[in-house]
């Protein structure tokens, strides 16, 4: 981060074991899921926002509140509605009647983490508040421009499986977020330990905070000096332009999907104890990092999110690593 003391090796070393241990004590509580929580984790440290998606009771609430508890930060959970508006997301100027003057009231969403639980359920209108906090960190309202607090972090949550009552998110906020994540279903053997560990209540509601806001944003500084080398981010604009080419998709990565997928890589390598990216840091994140950035073509309108997957796998397959 930029005005901050350049970070020991051994400070680094020992983020990455508290990067370590902060995983574990997520997956205590989310069981079976340690694949998820690791990307959730990954977007974290990137200073990104991550989407869940699946089917409703899979955890997906569940594991956004754990990581939010494992941190001593600001955490707050919008339930989005039909009805919800803007200035119940962002807040709003009130007439202070004691200074005869409008005093502008915070809402939510100056928060350290949020959770925006089933996010497709609101209208357009008040999913567009959202689109400059997660890509700017800060809001404007009335003319003015708020900054919100550092780290900041989105995790929202979605059933794409059902229709009514829903609205799509459009691309320029799919867009926003780094990682589109599915939960799925969890092992049978871990969903017996699930009913076990449920019998006297949430198990996450007893989770301590381990660190605090200070862990995550020099993290994200040494995420940010994880080196790249030149061939690998040849390798990762390959795939990139190999998606605006394709004839199977109508809309390909963009720059800032490029962007995305870089620091993605980067902060994947820390978590796995390395300071530097290696070819399978890039093409293990192609998928989630990629899939909700692209759109298939018109005869392929029909498809699924598992053809959008199937094809940008196959492109990243098609590109041969660096040596």
């Amino acid at each position: 981060m930029e005005g901050q003391p350049e970070l020991s090796s051994e400070r680094v070393r020992q983020l990455q074991s508290e990067a370590a241990r902060l995983l574990s004590h997520v997956v205590g509580v989310v069981l079976g899921k340690e694949d998820v929580a690791r990307l959730c984790l990954v977007a974290m440290y990137a200073g990104e926002h991550v989407l869940l998606e699946d089917v409703p009771g899979v955890g997906k609430t569940l594991l956004g509140k754990a990581i939010a508890r494992s941190l001593d930060v600001d955490f707050c959970r919008i339930q989005f509605t039909p009805d919800l508006l803007p200035g119940d997301v962002l807040g709003g100027s009130i007439f202070n009647t004691q200074k005869s003057e409008f005093v502008f009231n915070r809402g939510p969403i100056f928060s350290n983490f949020v959770l925006a639980d089933e996010i497709n359920r609101a209208p357009s209108r008040t999913q567009s508040a959202l689109l400059e906090a997660m890509s700017d960190s800060q809001v404007s309202i009335d003319g003015e421009t708020w900054q919100l607090p550092n780290p900041f972090m989105v995790i929202a949550t979605q059933n794409p499986f059902e229709s009514e009552g829903t609205y799509a998110l459009p691309e320029s906020q799919l867009d926003r977020f780094l990682l589109r994540i599915s939960m799925g279903y969890p092992d049978r053997k871990f969903e017996s330990e699930i009913l076990n560990s449920h019998r006297q209540g949430q198990p996450v509601d007893q989770l301590q905070p381990i660190f605090d806001w200070h862990h995550v944003q020099q993290v994200q500084q040494a995420v940010r000096a994880v080196t790249v080398d030149r061939t690998l981010s040849d390798y990762l604009l390959d795939i990139v332009h190999a998606t605006r080419s394709s004839q199977d998709l109508t809309v390909g990565v963009s720059t800032r999907g490029a962007l995305a997928w870089y620091r993605a890589a980067q902060s994947l390598a820390f978590l796995d104890g390395r300071d530097y990216v290696i070819p399978d840091d890039v093409k293990d994140l192609a998928v989630p990092v990629l899939s909700h950035r692209v759109s298939l073509q018109s005869v392929a309108a029909g498809g699924h999110r598992k053809d959008v997957e199937a094809i940008i796998r196959a492109l990243a397959e098609s590109v041969p690593p660096p040596v």
